[in-house]
């Protein structure tokens, strides 16, 4: 549905075949790969969490002195009045999720068991060559037949909505470590359902690559694009606004619905950067009480207040983020594109995509980006651009690898004030890592600054199946790429800056080790304000920097902005 309406409100029909409608291709086509990663963390995360539960019921029944792990399968009354989705007693870990309840009065009498195997399980599918008392051997055994005290139960696989407010068997940092098995230490233990979850992803994976080479392409060959026709979306601006403002309302709702199972889904966790990132928590609204089938406590992070003032503040964070988004895309294109329309266009394709929808709750992928776009908003003036670039880069360390291309643009003028807002932000952020924590301030910084050896157990596509040696020769490339636009194009305007600002963004997910790809939000923006820009060619430092700190300017032109919005 949202590609449709992508297609409806933003392709020029009267023109197949110009660039505009190959980058609205470009981005419903992100969609695919993005739902196939998704789809296979969801299972393989299943299947982890049936593995676990059986190592967890057999080290019960094996315990003689009397089990401290309370059992996990309950008699179907319970499960009903509880209300708790729980796993088959069976722990085939080859199964779905599944939620058991009665079968009609009517309908029990035709029941005579509840088959537990898998069809391949099933006596008829067995070799012909099988003996079969063999065969009897591997089948498994029938349950109980249905009686007064036992009612006849049916199972049925729970919907993905149902399942998203399942609690894990275990914490996220441990299920993210057995998500993100390296290719070079395979899990012995791994079910065909488990691989064939890894290969959905691989395959998602694959297809979000070759997606994203085919934008960075695009995105190289931009500064060549001279001729930039007005193609403004097929709707009034007025739709736009409502269309953008309903759905933000919506998608918003997915921050405080959000809880761990999603947040495990959407991704590995951030790699290198600023230890507030790795300090924040699941925005998540589970409530304390126990874990699944009543085997483990609320935890001591549910109790403490100061673990919910951290959900509290990562809830505020991507809300104000994905705002911040939405208000400076429009405000770049009402100050700088002079055209209000396209800017509210950008918004509302921003918020139409599914990645925004599915990435809502992620702070690291929507504070950067938010970040990154003020930084272009208010790129006329050098010391404000260069806090919000100091903070993008300090907060998730890949931005720090646009410095060379920000300080080409502003070499003629602005450069000292540039560098100044930068060293002073990530100043301040290293100041503020000595206050608390209990690691290091070496290692706050080497983690800040990415300063280690690339890691050889990355997680996303180099972990399912990708040799991690082939990232080195990436991250070569993508040094030489960033340190190229230091000296290309020349001179720099503000289309070029926006375009290979985000062409960086883009090749950074190429050798990034902790889900790579998945980042879209970091380019996204800066894409679309790409693809609706006019022709920008006198947007050059030496012409719109003033010789001068920041004046009085930005309140009137605020004042302006919010006039013409």
């Amino acid at each position: 549905m949202s590609s449709f309406l992508t297609i409806g409100l933003f392709f020029v029909f009267h023109r197949f075949w110009s660039v505009r409608n190959l980058d609205i291709v470009l981005l419903i086509l992100l969609a695919p790969g993005l739902l196939m990663v998704h789809e296979g963390r969801r299972r393989h995360l299943r299947e982890v969490e049936f593995g676990e539960i059986a190592i967890r019921e057999k080290a019960r029944q094996e315990n003689d002195s009397g089990s401290e792990l309370p059992p996990l399968s309950e008699t179907s009354s319970q499960r009903k009045s509880s209300r708790r989705t729980l796993p088959r007693p069976e722990f085939d870990t080859t199964a779905m999720l599944v939620r058991t309840y009665p079968v009609q009065e009517q309908d029990a009498a035709t029941v005579d068991t509840v088959e537990s195997e898998s069809p391949a399980d099933q006596p008829g599918d067995k070799p012909a060559d099988q003996p079969e008392d063999a065969a009897k051997q591997t089948e498994s055994p029938p349950t109980e037949t249905p009686t007064a005290d036992s009612p006849a139960e049916t199972t049925e696989a729970l919907s993905i909505q149902e399942e998203t407010n399942v609690p894990l068997v275990t914490t996220p940092d441990a299920l993210d470590e057995r998500l993100e098995a390296t290719a070079e230490d395979p899990d012995p233990d791994a079910t065909d359902a488990e691989l064939s979850a890894k290969q959905l992803q691989r395959s998602g994976f694959i297809l979000l690559f070759a997606v994203e080479f085919a934008i960075l392409i695009r995105l190289l060959i931009d500064p060549l694009m001279v001729r930039r026709p007005l193609l403004d979306p097929n709707l009034t601006v007025g739709g736009l606004y409502f269309i953008s403002i309903s759905l933000f309302i919506f998608m918003m709702a997915n921050v405080a619905t959000s809880t761990p199972r999603m947040k495990v889904w959407q991704g590995p966790q951030l790699g290198p950067g600023y230890a507030l990132m790795h300090r924040l928590p699941t925005i998540t609204t589970r409530p304390v009480s126990t874990a699944l089938a009543g085997e483990e406590p609320a935890t001591e992070d549910e109790l403490d207040l100061s673990s919910r003032s951290w959900t509290m503040l990562a809830r505020i964070l991507a809300i104000t983020a994905h705002l911040a988004i939405v208000v400076g895309v429009v405000l770049i294109g009402n100050r700088h594109f002079g055209n209000v329309r396209a800017g509210v266009g950008c918004a509302t394709l921003y918020l139409m995509l599914p990645y925004t929808a599915q990435m809502t709750g992620r702070v690291d992928h929507a504070l950067p980006a938010a970040l990154l776009l003020w930084a272009v908003l208010n790129y006329r003036r050098p010391l404000i651009a260069g806090i919000f670039l100091g903070l993008a880069a300090g907060l998730v360390y890949y931005p720090l690898f646009l410095l060379p291309l920000w300080c080409s643009f502003y070499w003629q003028r602005g450069v000292r004030r540039f560098a100044v807002g930068v060293l002073a932000t990530l100043s301040i952020l290293m100041i503020l890592l000595t206050v608390g924590g209990t690691d290091s301030f070496v290692d706050h910084l080497r983690r800040m600054f990415g300063l280690f050896v690339p890691t050889m157990e990355p997680r996303g596509i180099w972990g399912l199946g990708w040799d991690p040696r082939w990232r080195l020769p990436v991250i070569v490339a993508f040094g030489i790429l960033s340190s190229l636009f230091a000296a290309w194009p020349s001179p720099k305007n503000l289309g070029t800056l926006i375009g290979c600002s985000a062409a960086v963004m883009v090749a950074a997910q190429f050798w990034h080790g902790y889900g790579g790809g998945l980042y879209i939000a970091w380019f996204l923006p800066l894409l679309l304000l790409t693809i609706f820009r006019p022709n920008l060619q006198d947007r050059v430092a030496l012409k719109v920097v003033d010789r001068g700190a920041a004046g009085p300017a930005l309140a009137s032109d605020s004042v302006s902005d919010l006039q013409a919005i």
